[in-house]
Parts: structure tokens; C-alpha cells; sequence
């Protein structure tokens, strides 16, 4: 029974839920009620996303030591047990996965993104979907990830640094102000909107409390905006798809049928539906019936929490010939010859396929089909390399979480009692001779140290430490 704001099974409290959102939740799924209302009882599914750019699904299976099944409609996801602790783990560090709930690994599959391609994830913080969509790249292509959010958007570089993707570059801006700079220039594009988060109910307090009807409304005018922004961003025979965690169809089937009423050039593209599987419901919107093309995603069905999923086209033919798109402007500043130095003794990779950029003190590689970014807030313009200090070159870390063993030249494999050493940021004594070691766990990229008479100085980022 309900009482005021909490649900009620016998004289348990299992979680405070507003009336008005249990209300309208028994209007819409009607015999079906009870048994959602029941999944509120239940510990939510976990999950995590292999890191293909550095580990095979096979390779990880083999050295996990965490109770895996898989999520039937990603290939590279996985349940794990309650009791195991991945994000606890040195493997999550050195970035082989990605923590993930499950349902969330179901939109990036529907976009489909494939090595080449120019693609935008236009809400990206934390990353989830963002490095999702890089490991289907393989480092060929470009991603565009932007966070409008200047705290979420430092968590999302982390995200991406830690994955270690090469060909991202990091944005902190507005939908409208994107607009202008990339008109008709995405293969791909992702809304994973902002919403009311009812998907999330079993996995977040905060979005229990600050949930109401009003919010609900103020969600989808915010997300009908959004959507018109980011199809202005999308080339003709694009493919982009919207997608929210939450069950409101105002925020879901509402906002996709004013988007087509509003677009006569986009259409809905049916998503294969896999078992547990719900199509959208064009009669809770009074919308057209190609809404059914949608994807809804039910904890009661399936397991995993809730989610939206809308995939459309944009009708037409990209002319290539049309396109006077600026490129990233090169800058003349010198990249310092101690950056080279570096590279010659420390690293294998063939500097003639970066694209290399000075800017500040930093040495980025830009993707080669990154655009002009003038009058846009742009957190990181490409892959940074690292920075040139007094008399040297620093390596990032982020250039140290891309590299794979054989990349380098000077390599250190963490012994198990040193592993949680370098984490915490304490020096190792190991007799090795001085200079840039990259650091691995079990064979994997962790970290930067540098050898000095002896004693390995930590380069671990302070902020990383634990």
C-alpha cells in the first residue's frame, strides 16, 4: 500500500518512491504493475565493459578473477557478483574495463559506430558510452566527446585518459553553440539526454528526491532542444540516436514524435529487440505508430534498470564535394627537440603518423579529422602527449594509459607487492638504469616512473592515488 511518499510491503519499508511517480507508473504498465514494483525489492544487476583498445574478451576472461555472465546484447559486457569489488581493482586502474550498468550498454549497440567514422557523444559525462563508442573506432575515426558540465566534464577526461583512447578530443560546451561550428559534419551522433533518471530509482537516492511532474516536463522541453541542435550537427545518411534512463514518455516517445513532426528529413530505423526487449508505445503519446521502432528497456524484463532507445536517419546524400569544413588550425610553435629525444629513446612508434601540435607547454596529436575549434570551450584538443618542463619532456599519463608493452623500449612489470605501493604514489627501490620507465601490471600500462640512481620516483597522478 501507499502512504504518502513511501511504498509499503507488509510492514517492511523498502524505499522511499513519490506517490505521484508510483501513480502514474500503475496508469501506464497496468497488469504489469505489480511485478515493476516488485523489482524495487531486488539488489540492482551490475556490470562492466571490457576495453577492447587493450585487452581482448577472451584474454580478460581468462585473467579475471571476478564471477562473470554475459549481457546478451553487448559482446563485450558482463554481469559480475555483488560480493566482487572490480572498481577496487588494480585491473579497473590500468583501464582493461569499464564499470557499467547493464541496460546503459545496449544504446551504443544501436548506434553502431564503425572504425572511420566522425562521431559525437553530445552528454558524455562520466564516459560510459563515450569509451564505448571509442573501442568500436579502434582508434580510426574521430570522437567528439562533450560535457556542457565543467566539474562532470574533468571526470569524463579521466574516463577517457584512463581507457586510453587516442582519438578523442574533449569539449565543455553548449548544444546551440556546437551547432554552429560542426553544421552537417557527424556520421554518428549520441543524445544520451539528460532526464529524470526514474531508470535509476534502485541505484540513486538523489534521483528518488529531486524527482516530480514538474521536473518531468522541464526534462523534455530541455531534451526537444537538445535533439534540434544536435540534428543540425548530423551529414545527410547520418545515423543518430537518442536515448534517456528514464520511463516518462514525455521524456521518451513525446520528444521523438515532436521531433519527427518538427523534421520531415529524419526517420525512425527499427533496433533489433532482444529477448525481454519492450518496443516504444506510441498510445501514451498519442504519437505515430513508427514509434513502436523504439526500445524500452524494463527491469522487470530484463536484467538490467531502465532505458530509452531511438534511432533515426537523416534522409539525403552527403556531397563531399560541398564540404568547406576548416580543419583544425595548425599553429607554427615549434615542437621542442626534446620531445623528440624522448620518443627516439624511450619509445617504437612512428612519429610520421601523429599530427602533432604544440600548444602552451603541452604537445598534443590532433585526430586528423578534427575541425576548427575557434569561440569553442575546448577541454582537450586531441591525445596529449605530455608537457615540456625545464630542460625535458614530461609523458602524460594519458599517453602512458595508451601504449601497449611493445610501444616502448623501457618496461617494468609491477611485482604484486609493489603494485599497491605505486598506486598509494610511494617510490620503489629497483635497480634498473635511470631514466622513463613505463610501469605495467600483469603485462598492462599503469603508469609512468622514472629511475634515479636506483629509486623509482612516482609519476602515479595525485588525484588517482588511493
Amino acid at each position: 500500500m501507499i502512504i504518502k511518499d513511501y511504498i509499503f510491503y507488509g510492514d517492511e519499508m523498502i524505499m522511499k518512491i513519490k506517490e505521484d511517480f508510483v501513480n502514474k507508473m500503475r496508469f501506464l504498465l497496468k497488469d504489469d504493475f505489480e511485478k515493476f514494483m516488485m523489482e524495487y525489492e531486488k539488489e540492482p544487476y551490475r556490470g562492466l565493459r571490457v576495453n577492447t583498445l587493450k585487452i581482448s574478451v577472451d584474454e580478460f576472461l581468462r585473467i579475471s578473477p571476478f564471477r562473470l555472465i554475459s549481457v546478451p546484447w553487448c559482446d563485450t559486457g558482463f554481469y559480475y557478483d555483488q560480493n566482487d569489488k572490480p572498481g577496487k581493482h588494480y585491473y579497473h586502474d590500468a583501464g582493461l574495463f569499464y564499470i557499467q550498468e547493464p541496460s546503459a550498454m545496449a544504446v551504443v549497440e544501436a548506434l553502431n559506430p564503425v572504425p572511420g567514422d566522425i562521431v559525437l557523444d553530445l552528454s558524455a559525462a562520466p564516459g560510459g558510452k563515450s569509451t564505448h563508442i571509442a573501442s568500436k573506432l579502434n582508434g580510426e575515426g574521430l570522437l567528439v566527446s562533450n560535457e556542457i558540465n565543467s566539474k562532470r566534464v574533468k571526470v569524463l577526461a579521466e574516463n577517457i585518459e584512463r581507457i586510453g583512447i587516442r582519438n578523442a578530443v574533449i569539449l565543455n560546451e553548449s548544444p546551440e553553440k556546437l551547432e554552429k561550428t560542426f553544421k552537417d559534419y557527424f556520421d554518428k551522433i549520441l543524445v544520451d539526454a539528460p532526464c529524470s533518471g526514474e531508470g535509476m530509482f534502485r541505484k540513486d537516492e538523489t534521483a528518488r528526491d529531486e524527482w516530480s511532474l514538474e521536473n518531468v516536463l522541464s526534462c523534455a522541453y530541455r531534451q526537444k532542444k537538445i535533439l534540434d541542435s544536435a540534428s543540425c550537427m548530423l551529414k545527410p545518411g547520418g545515423i543518430m540516436v537518442y536515448s534517456t534512463c528514464t520511463f516518462s514518455p514525455e521524456e521518451n516517445e513525446g520528444v521523438i514524435d515532436h521531433f519527427l513532426k518538427n523534421h520531415s528529413d529524419f526517420e525512425l530505423i527499427e533496433i533489433y529487440k532482444h529477448e525481454g526487449f519492450d518496443n516504444g508505445h506510441s498510445e501514451w503519446v498519442n504519437g505515430c505508430s513508427d514509434l513502436r521502432k523504439c526500445v524500452r528497456l524494463w527491469p522487470h524484463l530484463l536484467k538490467g534498470e531502465g532505458h530509452f532507445i531511438a534511432k533515426l536517419r537523416k534522409n539525403g546524400i552527403y556531397d563531399k564535394s560541398s564540404n568547406s569544413k576548416v580543419k583544425f588550425k595548425q599553429r607554427k610553435g615549434f615542437v621542442d627537440k626534446l620531445f623528440y629525444d624522448f620518443i627516439d629513446n624511450y619509445l617504437n612508434i612512428d612519429v610520421e603518423k601523429l599530427n602533432l601540435q604544440k600548444i602552451g607547454d603541452h604537445v598534443y596529436h590532433i585526430p586528423e579529422e578534427t575541425m576548427d575549434l575557434s569561440g569553442i570551450k575546448v577541454y582537450r584538443c586531441g591525445f596529449d602527449l605530455g608537457q615540456l618542463k625545464k630542460g625535458r619532456f614530461e609523458p602524460s599519463h594519458w599517453l602512458a594509459m595508451a601504449l601497449k608493452k611493445d610501444e616502448t623500449k623501457r618496461i617494468y612489470n609491477l611485482r604484486a607487492n609493489e603494485i599497491e605501493s605505486y598506486i598509494h604514489g610511494e617510490t620503489l627501490n629497483i635497480d634498473i638504469d635511470d631514466g622513463w620507465i613505463l610501469l605495467l601490471i600483469d603485462g598492462y600500462s599503469i603508469g609512468w616512473g622514472r629511475a634515479v640512481k636506483g629509486v623509482l620516483k612516482n609519476y602515479y597522478p595525485k588525484g588517482l592515488r588511493k
